[in-house]
């Protein structure tokens, strides 16, 4: 047996060490020059190019073509970025900003959750084909994190890295105790057309206004609540969402969600910090999570389709035309809430359902105005333990 793998003489590694670095710069050299090729090509060649590979690649795994074409430099990306359009127009998800912008409006994305019990970990994926719950392409993952007085989701767009001062964290959801009331928090800064709460608690530093900072992952864009059962565990739960970013007018023929873009560069905004409670984060938590009657006015509110008793099952069923498989009370689909008690055709179509195909495994559909990380926390309140409405 030969054991002779002893250290080189250092003038020797220094050599070797010094031909690597040649190598590596020349490498660089031809990556950039080969890149350069690239992008000098005219313009209306490789728009024609571009366009013809975006048109072709429907889905994942192949929509990875579409996602290389935009990493091959600043020019090929700003074109790609200019050829694909939202999950809303498109239907189809290429970037990860695709999560945080509204589905379309016809049909229901589908897509299903696997739940690992001992990791407390939900996955999304987005079904690549009409299996209930096949390999299909990740687009979040979600931690459960119990504390005393609550439970919080982190939800993250890498399964192995959900930590809130990630760059990969998005936003989380949050329990009260009884696990009845839940907020929904953008961990992102508020984009164009979010409606934010006016804060009363502006300070003045010299001649200047100073807005206090709303720490990152503490933007409140939706409220849920779970109504007491008065069918005990006979009947399915009753649930209540006020999207607060969404507008009432948004499931109207010509209405607009507002969309996200892009992904910001830095998630914690350039303002200076100013204290305006005594060192109390919580309190500031509190503060923000009381919508004002103003936004709840104007809001999207989502409540659950009332079942038809089946009187041969002897149970309430729901229609999910062949999505779900595994009766349980966490299923559910929700529609819009009618303002001023005018329903129209609008206020029949499901927004998002949720229901049970196995052990730990769920299906998740969902379409305008909702994105799949809005959708995807409504869904994770549904794990949650609901002392008070069981």
């Amino acid at each position: 047996m030969k054991l002779g793998y002893g250290l080189k003489p250092r003038s020797h590694r220094v050599v070797q060490d010094s031909s690597v670095a040649e190598a590596e710069i020349d490498g660089l050299k031809e990556s950039s020059s080969i890149s350069s090729c690239w992008a000098n090509l005219p313009q209306e060649l490789l728009r024609e190019v571009l366009v013809r590979i975006e048109a072709s690649e429907i889905g994942w795994p192949s929509r990875r073509s579409v996602v290389a074409c935009g990493g091959v430099c600043r020019t090929w990306r700003e074109i790609i970025k200019e050829l694909v359009s939202t999950p809303e127009v498109s239907g189809k998800f290429t970037f990860p900003i695709s999560v945080k912008q509204p589905g379309p409006r016809e049909p229901l994305v589908q897509c299903f959750i696997k739940r690992n019990q001992s990791t407390q970990t939900y996955h999304l994926y987005l079904n690549l084909t009409q299996a209930l719950a096949d390999n299909g392409k990740f687009l979040l993952a979600a931690r459960k994190l119990r504390r005393p007085t609550c439970t919080d989701y982190n939800i993250s767009l890498r399964p192995g890295d959900m930590s809130k001062g990630s760059s990969n964290y998005i936003g989380r959801l949050r329990s009260n105790f009884l696990g009845t009331k839940f907020i929904i928090y953008d961990g992102l800064p508020p984009h164009a057309g979010v409606k934010m709460m006016k804060s009363c608690s502006t300070s003045f530093v010299g001649s200047k206004q100073v807005s206090p900072r709303i720490p990152a992952g503490n933007n409140p864009i939706a409220h849920i609540s779970y109504e007491l059962n008065v069918l005990g565990s006979r009947g399915p739960r009753r649930l209540n969402c006020t999207m607060d970013a969404i507008p009432a007018s948004a499931i109207e023929p010509g209405g607009v969600a507002p969309t996200q873009t892009d992904f910001p560069l830095s998630k914690v905004d350039s303002l200076p910090s100013v204290p305006f409670f005594p060192s109390k984060s919580s309190r500031l938590e509190k503060f923000l999570s009381l919508p004002s009657t103003d936004q709840r006015r104007g809001a999207l509110v989502l409540k659950n389709k009332a079942p038809r008793w089946h009187e041969q099952l002897q149970c309430w069923c729901l229609n999910f035309h062949g999505r779900v498989t595994v009766a349980s009370v966490k299923n559910f689909q929700l529609v819009a809430s009618a303002e001023n008690g005018q329903a129209g055709p609008e206020h029949e179509k499901v927004i998002l359902q949720f229901g049970k195909v196995g052990k730990d495994v769920f299906t998740m559909d969902y379409r305008y105005p909702l994105s799949a990380f809005q959708a995807f926390a409504i869904c994770l309140s549904s794990f949650d333990t609901k002392i008070a409405c069981e």
